[in-house]
């Protein structure tokens, strides 16, 4: 595999369709490039969540996935969790997978 994959990593993130701008914004700040946005609906019906966990979950999804610089993944992360609130639960989703381990 090229060397050049090994400094870049895939990264996804899973939030409500509300913060989609933000959430855009936000990544193409710290570095995001190639960023594909793709909508989607919450399988969980709010009346069993409710009764499981005392929370109803935002039923529209976004799906963002873009392309990151390797260094920078752990800054990131940290971004989501603090601006974002994703280290909360029901608040979003967001994790990386190196290029290079990508299989096509």
């Amino acid at each position: 595999m090229n060397d050049c994959l090994n400094d870049i990593s895939f990264l996804f993130v899973i939030a409500g369709r509300k913060q989609k701008e933000a959430l855009l914004e936000a990544l193409t700040e710290t570095g995001g490039r190639m960023t594909n946005v793709m909508y989607g609906k919450g399988s969980v019906k709010a009346s069993y969540v409710m009764d499981a966990f005392g929370f109803v979950p935002e039923e529209n999804k976004v799906v963002i996935t873009c392309l990151i610089p390797e260094k920078k993944t752990d800054c990131i992360i940290e971004m989501l969790d603090e601006r974002f609130d994703f280290d909360k639960p029901n608040t979003g989703i967001a994790f990386t997978i190196p290029v290079d381990r990508l299989s096509f």
